[in-house]
């Protein structure tokens, strides 16, 4: 529970922090924009009413709420199936980074009232128009890391 709970810490802590610094102390804004590492790493500013790329993207309170419950329930359920599955070191590691950048992206809309965006990644020509966070960034580490380190209890029982 110990590594859940800080890399939990590690990826919501990174993630307010990274939005602090782009938006606040850098100025990124709707006006304003930065090519940090050209075409591979802009800074532009988005902000997400929906899920992922937008989709369900509505201005609604129900929509918004909606989305900060369904995330807390899942947080909940991915880590208490984790812990009641006795996952290895690096699978809680992954739940944490999953579960800290889920928190992140909580947060902003309790606190902004949608998921603030900063981070655009194009290559070779190809302009990506979608942005992104450091908490989607963890997310996604952390869901890739359940998928392809996560062993379900039938599965542990053989292998014991």
């Amino acid at each position: 529970m110990r590594l859940i709970i800080w890399f939990g810490l590690l990826a919501l802590i990174a993630d307010q922090i990274s939005k602090y610094v782009v938006i606040h102390v850098m100025g990124v804004s709707p006006f304003k924009e930065i090519d940090f590492l050209p075409p591979v790493l802009n800074f532009r500013y988005g902000e997400n009413r929906g899920v992922n790329f937008g989709l369900f993207s509505s201005d609604s309170e129900i929509t918004r709420w909606t989305l900060i419950v369904v995330a807390l329930i899942i947080c909940i359920a991915v880590t208490r199936w984790v812990l009641r599955n006795n996952q290895s070191k690096l699978v809680q590691i992954c739940t944490g980074l999953l579960v800290g950048g889920a928190l992140g992206n909580v947060f902003d809309r309790v606190y902004y009232g949608y998921v603030l965006d900063f981070l655009n990644s194009s290559c070779c020509s190809w302009t990506n128009p979608t942005v992104y966070n450091v908490a989607d960034v963890f997310i996604v580490i952390g869901a890739l890391g359940l998928v392809f380190f996560a062993k379900d209890s039938k599965q542990r029982k053989k292998d014991a």
